[in-house]
C-alpha cells in the first residue's frame, strides 16, 4: 500500500476534517521520526495515517482499533502497519515492541495537542511555538481535555526521549503540513 492508495482508503472511511487533520499530523510526525531513525518513511507515514481511521465508524469506542484492524487487513495493509495501529492504545493489551509502534504511541496524542495549542495562538501557527508554551498548556486540564497527557509523557519515556526535545521535534515535523492541518502557513510552507 502506498500513500496515494492509503488516502483513497481513508476517503472511504474518514467522515470529518477534524479526524483527517489528526491523521495527517500523526503521519507528518511519523515521517519525521522515520527520517531521523533511518527507517522506512513511507511505511511509518502510512501507519500514522491509518492508526485512528476507524474512530468515527467503530460500533463502540472500546472496539477501536480492533474493528479497523480487520478492515486494514482486508484492504491489504502490511501486518506491521496493522500491528502498529493495534498497539497505539493501552486498552488493546498489545505491547508496543517495534520502534515504529513506540513512535506511533509517542506522537499520537502529542501531535493533536500541539495543533490545539497552535490554534489558540493569535497567529494560529507553529511559528516560534516553543516546548515551554506547549508544557504550560499541558498543566491546564480544561484545555484539550480529551488529550491523554500521561500518554504523551509515557510515550517520550518509552522512547528514552527528553520531553522538551520530543515536543520540539514534533513541532518541526508538523510545520511542512501546517496549512493542511488548518494552521496558518509558515515561512517554510
Amino acid at each position: 500500500m502506498d500513500r496515494e492508495g492509503t488516502i483513497q482508503f481513508l476517503e472511504k472511511h474518514v467522515k470529518t476534517e477534524v479526524l483527517m487533520r489528526h491523521l495527517l499530523g500523526v503521519e507528518a510526525a511519523m515521517r519525521g521520526y522515520a527520517r531521523k531513525f533511518g527507517e522506512d518513511e513511507e511505511e511509518w507515514g502510512i501507519a500514522g495515517l491509518v492508526h485512528d481511521f476507524d474512530w468515527e465508524i467503530v460500533p463502540t469506542p472500546e472496539e477501536h482499533p480492533m474493528y479497523g484492524a480487520g478492515l486494514l487487513r482486508e484492504a491489504g495493509f502490511p501486518e506491521r502497519v496493522v500491528r502498529a495501529a493495534l498497539s497505539h492504545g493501552d486498552h488493546t493489551g498489545i505491547a508496543r515492541e517495534s520502534l515504529m509502534e513506540k513512535t506511533l504511541f509517542a506522537v499520537d496524542e502529542l501531535s493533536g495537542f500541539i495543533r490545539a495549542v497552535a490554534l489558540v495562538r493569535p497567529d494560529k501557527s507553529l511559528d516560534n511555538l516553543a516546548p515551554k508554551s506547549v508544557r504550560k498548556k499541558f498543566k491546564d486540564k480544561g484545555f484539550a481535555r480529551d488529550v491523554i497527557r500521561d500518554d504523551i509523557i509515557n510515550g517520550a519515556q518509552q522512547m528514552d526521549l527528553d520531553l522538551n526535545e520530543h515536543i520540539a521535534f514534533v513541532i518541526e515535523s508538523l510545520k511542512p503540513v501546517a496549512a493542511r492541518l488548518g494552521l496558518s502557513a509558515t515561512a517554510s510552507d
